[in-house]
């Protein structure tokens, strides 16, 4: 029995009724999957949304169970208001998340002359019409528990704009700005709320780029891990980070500082 499996067995046999819960969107690969077993391992159950791709989620799943957490699948698509709410709302009837980890991302990358009004509305809508829709169904159930935290994947793109990426970072920065605004209506109900922003990390959006131009832009002198977005994540969702909120944290390899 590893040591995340045994706290939990201890706290089973206990009784303790408040093991907490995180709904990580978009957690079925990359860094929501990553996201997802960092916080089973700091005792949490899962909530694991994704769209369609089954078998990574099932993947993902089997992790959190290893790393000692129960976890749901729920396929939904988070643009779909009605698809997010029929999901959800059954579920909350009897259950609050404690964490609301917002991961799931689009990337439609062109120059803005190329860019099509398709290539703009499908970025935007999965990651800020995505916030908006699964944010607003938890949000009055978090607030009427008077503790709670929300953490948003932005991206480096976000902070400082990339070629290529109009669509994402117009996403990205609005995504901040939508951080920073909520965590100052919410704060009085000791519901905090952050971003992690993300540089370039080893995943299926970054398998692409070209690495001869893009390592000479990190100073770190390479790609990250999703792990390590993942241990930000972690920290913001847990105790230690009670005096922490409106922030962006940025794991990036020093590429914006």
């Amino acid at each position: 029995m590893n040591a995340a499996r045994a706290r939990r067995h201890g706290r089973e046999e206990a009784g303790d009724p408040g093991r907490r819960i995180a709904l990580v969107t978009g957690g079925g690969r990359g860094i929501g999957s990553a996201v997802a077993v960092a916080l089973a391992g700091d005792g949490y159950d899962i909530w694991l949304n994704y769209r369609r791709d089954h078998e990574a989620a099932a993947r993902t799943a089997e992790r959190v169970k290893e790393a000692g957490g129960d976890c749901r699948l729920l396929p939904f698509d988070v643009t779909d208001p009605e698809g997010a709410r029929a999901r959800l709302e059954p579920l909350m009837e009897g259950e609050t998340p404690y964490a609301l980890v917002n991961n799931a991302g689009l990337a439609r990358d062109a120059l803005m002359v190329w860019m099509s009004l398709e290539e703009w509305r499908d970025v935007l809508a999965v990651n800020l019409d995505g916030f908006f829709h699964v944010t607003k169904l938890l949000l009055r159930p978090m607030l009427g528990r008077r503790k709670g935290r929300i953490v948003n994947i932005a991206s480096t793109s976000g902070q400082m704009g990339l070629p290529g990426q109009v669509n994402y970072a117009a996403a990205k920065a609005g995504l901040i700005g939508a951080t920073r605004t909520l965590a100052r209506e919410v704060a009085g109900r000791n519901l905090l709320v952050n971003a992690v922003a993300p540089g370039f990390i080893e995943t299926e959006m970054t398998g692409d780029l070209p690495m001869e131009a893009v390592l000479p832009m990190i100073p770190a002198g390479r790609l990250g891990r999703p792990e390590e977005v993942a241990e930000a994540v972690r920290f913001l969702c847990s105790d230690a980070a009670s005096y922490i909120t409106g922030q962006v944290i940025s794991v990036n390899g020093g590429v914006y500082m």
